[in-house]
């Protein structure tokens, strides 16, 4: 139910399929409607679609992610939406529906306007195109990181730039989480491999900065101590990555791992699959701008040894230090690893990279823009 001295908030990206910014819309979504306020995400349609509208919100379907000249013809249309519901915030995810509800934006009386904010959710490349996102009249970033890249890189006003990190659902992501009985079955009987042995997880998908390559080198050395290790590799192969794939599994049958590492896809099981894994890795070879995978595993007590930069750094500093590891020293991972494989490491139950705080934050930003507004 919406509630009296409520806002209405929009929330614009290209489409609601997999994918971290996707999430993110979702669970903003429901919780805004939780708290009586209105949620509108305009976006192509896409695998989320029907949990978002079960979750609270409404949906506009329209192609603001779609990079052609054409898509400027959607601006009228835009424009009677804002107005006529009353929008009081617009919040871009991505950069050519900023774009879009930017210019849709300009077009509206400034009384009338909503408050335009934009989310930083990586260190995109620095040209005309990306500046847009630095032309919210609120800024938030989702780590040190992107804020520190926001100030370098663009003229913004420091006051209405927010950190906000991202957060996982420390309910579902819970500490000493296990999977049931029936999903363990189920997974020794369709990866018999890995029953009995110590499991090391490397979430990411396949493509060249993720790190697979240094994994496999990692599972490789590690087998020199114990023949009981075995690596698991989850991430999906999009279009265009399958070769990349296939040297992978080259690289695993030259170094004799064929019945030591084990590709598995996407999954949308991740939870569980780290519930059975010893360690989780994250190798990123560039900064990440967070690491949600690598939080999800902390939130569940699982130990991660993870490169030192970027917003995974930035997590572990607070959570599990002693995991840090420079880029690329596999050495240094192989020992860390077989130390913590004799000797887990006691992981923090508690933490503030929670999605109850990005929410809550969320939403202050929203409400101090709006005060903000009225003042002047």
């Amino acid at each position: 139910m919406i509630k009296e001295n409520s806002i209405t908030v929009v929330q614009a990206l290209p489409s609601l399929n997999s994918g971290g910014v996707e999430r993110g819309t979702l669970e903003l979504g429901k919780y805004l409607s939780e708290k009586g306020h209105r949620s509108i995400v305009i976006s192509e349609k896409g695998s989320f679609l029907q949990q978002l509208i079960d979750e609270g919100s409404e949906h506009l379907n329209l192609a603001v992610g779609r990079k052609s000249l054409v898509s400027f013809l959607l601006i009228p249309k835009l424009r009677n939406f804002l107005i006529n519901n009353r929008v009081d915030i617009v919040h871009a995810r991505s950069r050519f529906p900023a774009w879009l509800l930017y210019f849709t934006i300009k077009l509206i009386p400034k009384k009338s306007r909503p408050i335009f904010i934009t989310t930083f959710h990586g260190p995109y490349s620095v040209n005309f195109y990306s500046a847009i996102m630095a032309k919210g009249d609120y800024l938030i970033a989702v780590s040190k990181m992107i804020k520190k890249y926001v100030l370098d890189n663009y003229q913004v006003n420091e006051k209405h730039l927010f950190l906000n990190y991202r957060g996982v659902d420390s309910k579902y992501f819970s500490y000493h989480f296990k999977a049931n009985k029936k999903w363990i079955q189920s997974w020794y009987l369709d990866h018999p491999e890995t029953k009995n042995k110590i499991l090391l997880l490397l979430p990411a998908r396949i493509t060249r900065w993720k790190g697979q390559e240094d994994f496999i080198s990692i599972i490789k050395k590690l087998s020199y101590f114990s023949a009981n290790i075995h690596g698991i590799i989850v991430g999906e192969i999009k279009e265009g990555k399958s070769n990349y794939y296939q040297e992978l599994i080259e690289k695993v049958k030259k170094l004799g791992l064929i019945n030591t590492i084990t590709f598995t896809g996407q999954r949308s099981d991740l939870r569980e699959i780290m519930s059975i894994s010893a360690i989780t890795f994250s190798l990123s070879q560039e900064p990440e701008a967070f690491g949600r995978v690598s939080l999800e595993s902390l939130s569940m007590g699982i130990p991660v040894i993870a490169y030192s930069h970027g917003g995974v750094k930035e997590q572990m500093i607070e959570i599990l230090p002693e995991g840090l590891i420079s880029p690329g020293n596999l050495n240094q991972a192989v020992k860390l690893a077989d130390k913590w494989v004799k000797s887990p490491p006691p992981v923090v139950c508690r933490h503030k990279f929670t999605l109850d705080n990005m929410l809550k934050n969320t939403l202050k930003i929203y409400n101090q823009s709006l005060k903000e507004k009225r003042l002047n």
